[in-house]
């Protein structure tokens, strides 16, 4: 008797098991995907004024963070990997790229430039 209930425990904990690695499984591959949709973690973000954004114009795929504004919303850019800057010339970029990193922040942070050099990706 005491043998049958022992090998019942295994079967149940393996099933157990085999479930919850399912489940792992399946949260995993919608991670994945959900990482694909949001541009793997990265973001482009436009450190011009609100002015030049609506226009002079600005590429659709990024945000817009005035320089003013960019310490108070650097909280916001810890959920991405990477932190692309643009601006008109690259001048204003350079300095936000530089109160990230004096902020402490470790993501992959890039000077694009000006925002003409950004090309947005299609989904």
């Amino acid at each position: 008797m005491k043998h049958i209930k022992s090998i019942i425990a295994v079967f149940v904990l393996l099933f157990t098991l085999t479930q919850c690695n399912s489940q792992t499984k399946k949260t995993t591959t919608m991670e994945t995907a959900n990482a694909t949709q949001t541009a793997t973690k990265e973001i482009i973000v436009d450190v011009r004024s609100v002015e030049e954004w609506n226009e002079d114009g600005h590429a659709d795929c990024s945000v817009n963070f005035p320089l003013d504004q960019f310490a108070d919303r650097i909280e916001e850019l810890k959920k991405y990997d990477k932190v692309i800057l643009v601006c008109r010339s690259g001048n204003r970029a350079g300095i936000a790229k530089g109160q990230l990193q004096a902020a402490g922040y470790t993501m992959e942070i890039e000077n694009l430039g000006p925002w003409q050099n950004v090309t947005c990706k299609t989904k």
